[in-house]
C-alpha cells in the first residue's frame, strides 16, 4: 500500500515563522488544481500500481481551495490509481472551517482535518501572523464534531520564550481539554528567510533557551500520558486507534508520490522532489514535462534514512532488519556507542529491537546521527 501527498501552495497570509513553499496570491487556483490532476496523470507509473491507502492534502492551506478543486484531485486519484483509501488527511486553518466546507470535505471522503491552530493565545496568535483567533479555533473544533467528523488533529507550536512555562502549560490544557485523538507539536524554529529570522538578526527577538525548550517538551510528554495519548512518534501523539496512518508510513518508509509545487516522494529506493516555485511549475507541466528531479540514494544513505525516521518513532528499528537488507552489523560496529547510550538511560531493548526511552526521545536525531555508516 502506498500513499499521495498533494502540495497545495497558497496561504492567505504568512506567518511570521514558517519557510514552507506557497503563495499569498490566490488568483491562480484552478490552473494549479489542473496542473496537480495532470501530474497525477503523468506519474501514474511512479508507485509501480501499488494500490493507494492513504492521501493527504497539506501545504500552503489546503483548506483554502474550494472544494470543487478538491474534489477534481481526488476523481483525478481514483481514476488513475488502483485506490482503496482508508485516511484521506486535510490540512485546515481554524478560520476556514465553515459547516458548508466540513460537510463538503465529508461527503468528498476526507475524514481527517488537520488543524493548524498553533496556540490558544490571542497575543501569540498575533505575534505568529495567524489569521485566526482562538474563539475561531475552539468554534473550529465545534463544527467539525457537529458534522461528524469522529477524527482530526490539532497542531501546537511550543517553546515561545516566556518567562516561566505557563503558556505551555494552558495551550496544552486547553488542547487536551477538546479532547482530540490526535495532537502534533513542533518546537518554535526560527528559519533564516521568515520574519522570525530578520527580527533575530537584527536583535529583535530572542529565541527560547535550549533547557526551557526541553523542559517544555517534557511537559508535552507528562501531561499527554496522563490524558491517555500515546507519544507513537517524537512530534505525534494519538490515542490508541487515531494514529496518523499517512505519516505513520512515512516513518516506516513505505512508498509515496507527492505532487504539486516543492512536493516531495519517495519509491522505496530513491527521492526526488518538484521545484518550490508556482510559475514554473505550471509553465512545465503546460508543456507536458514532469517538473521532478531524482535524488538517487546510496545504500548507506538508505540506512542512514531507516535509521532517522524508526528511532522517532514507538516501532524504532530492528538490527535484524539492517543485517538482512544493508548488510551492516550495527550491534557490533556501534556497541561501544550504544553502551554508553544505555548507560544513559536513552535506551530501550526488546530482543534485537531498539526504541528510545522517554528522555532519548528529546535526543532521537542526534542519537540516530550517531549510529550512522
Amino acid at each position: 500500500m502506498a500513499g499521495i501527498y498533494i502540495h497545495i501552495p497558497f496561504c492567505r497570509q504568512a506567518c511570521h515563522y514558517c519557510d514552507f513553499h506557497f503563495s499569498t496570491t490566490l488568483d491562480r487556483m484552478d490552473q494549479m488544481a489542473d496542473m496537480i490532476c495532470r501530474e497525477l496523470l503523468m506519474r501514474a507509473d511512479y508507485l509501480s500500481s501499488q494500490p493507494i491507502e492513504t492521501i493527504y492534502f497539506g501545504g500552503g492551506t489546503p483548506s483554502l481551495f474550494p472544494p470543487r478543486l478538491l474534489e477534481k484531485i481526488l476523481d483525478q486519484i481514483a481514476k488513475s490509481y488502483q485506490s482503496d483509501w482508508t485516511e484521506v488527511t486535510l490540512e485546515a486553518n481554524p478560520d476556514d472551517l465553515s459547516v458548508d466546507y466540513l460537510n463538503s470535505w465529508k461527503s468528498l471522503g476526507i475524514d481527517r482535518p488537520s488543524l493548524g491552530i498553533q496556540s490558544f493565545d490571542e497575543q501569540v496568535l498575533k505575534f505568529y501572523n495567524r489569521a485566526h483567533t482562538a474563539a475561531e479555533s475552539k468554534s473550529a473544533i465545534d463544527k467539525a464534531r457537529k458534522v461528524g467528523f469522529e477524527k482530526f488533529s490539532l497542531d501546537l507550536i511550543y517553546g515561545f520564550p516566556q518567562a516561566d512555562h505557563g503558556l505551555w502549560k494552558r495551550d496544552l490544557t486547553e488542547a487536551i481539554y477538546q479532547n482530540p485523538g490526535h495532537i502534533s507539536r513542533y518546537a518554535l524554529t526560527v528559519e533564516p528567510k521568515t520574519a522570525l529570522g530578520n527580527w533575530t538578526r537584527k536583535g529583535q527577538f530572542e529565541p527560547a533557551e535550549e533547557d526551557f525548550v526541553a523542559e517544555q517538551f517534557e511537559i508535552l510528554q507528562e501531561l499527554t500520558a496522563k490524558a491517555g495519548y500515546i507519544q507513537y512518534e517524537v512530534s505525534n501523539f494519538g490515542l490508541p486507534d487515531q494514529f496518523a496512518l499517512h505519516n505513520t508510513n512515512y516513518w516506516k518508509g513505505v512508498p509515496y508520490l507527492g505532487v504539486g509545487p516543492s512536493a516531495h516522494s519517495f519509491d522505496g529506493k530513491n527521492r526526488g522532489a518538484n521545484p518550490s516555485n508556482n510559475s514554473l511549475y505550471l509553465k512545465t507541466l503546460e508543456n507536458s514535462i514532469i517538473p521532478f528531479a531524482v535524488d538517487n540514494l546510496t545504500e548507506d544513505e538508505r540506512l542512514n534514512e531507516y535509521l532517522l525516521t524508526g528511532l522517532r518513532t514507538l516501532w524504532g528499528i530492528d538490527f535484524e532488519v539492517i543485517h538482512r537488507e544493508f548488510n551492516q552489523d550495527l550491534l557490533t560496529d556501534k556497541k561501544l556507542i550504544l553502551a554508553q547510550m544505555d548507560a544513559e538511560g536513552w535506551l530501550v531493548w526488546e530482543d534485537k529491537n531498539l526504541s528510545l526511552s522517554k528522555s532519548g526521545k528529546l535526543l532521537a536525531d542526534s542519537i540516530a546521527a550517531a549510529l550512522f555508516v
